[in-house]
């Protein structure tokens, strides 16, 4: 587990398809998300026992309120390539009562953290929407940079197309 103040990053635990479930149906949550075809919680549930372990390649941790002692959103390192020190990162807080009050932020540095000291990565990058600029902010507070903008290339699940910011982060630039 990697523990900061606020939040502990901790293996997705079939037993955490229940909140996942209801973050995915909630309109607030899933408006930057890509949209997605519905699921059940019968498959979220199964899709949680067949959860393949951890790798190098693809890293999913739940987020968890210390606090409150429940899980309140999801961070991963996925696409990692050690041959050029690589990774995409994705995150959301399914939990709207944590949001503004530096849950993600924290999740966000411990992940990135985790990211250059074990994974031994040079650049971790993400997409986000143009639009979402509450994650853009949080963002850009830990040290990420925009390093271009793709048109039109995320459909939301409103139906409508956004265009979407790619951002990166390299090891010195992380804002401890």
């Amino acid at each position: 587990m990697l523990t900061g103040k606020l939040v502990r990053l901790r293996a997705i635990e079939p037993s955490d398809a229940e909140s996942i479930y209801r973050w995915i149906h909630d309109p607030e949550v899933g408006r930057y998300m890509t949209g997605d075809y519905p699921r059940s919680l019968a498959q979220l549930r199964k899709r949680g026992e067949e959860r393949p372990v951890n790798t190098y390649e693809n890293v999913v941790l739940g987020i968890e309120s210390i606090e409150a002692g429940k899980l309140i959103g999801v961070v991963d390192l996925r696409d990692a390539r050690p041959e050029i020190g690589r990774a995409e990162l994705d995150i959301y807080l399914g939990e709207t009562d944590h949001w503004d009050g530096g849950y993600g932020t924290e999740a966000l540095k411990l992940m990135c953290r985790y990211g250059f000291n074990v994974m031994r990565l040079h650049l971790i990058a993400l997409w986000v929407v143009a639009e979402n600029e509450r994650a853009r902010h949080v963002y850009r507070k830990v040290g990420f940079v925009e390093d271009g903008r793709h048109r039109e290339c995320h459909r939301g699940p409103d139906g409508q197309y956004h265009d979407m910011y790619l951002m990166s982060l390299l090891e010195p630039e992380l804002d401890d």
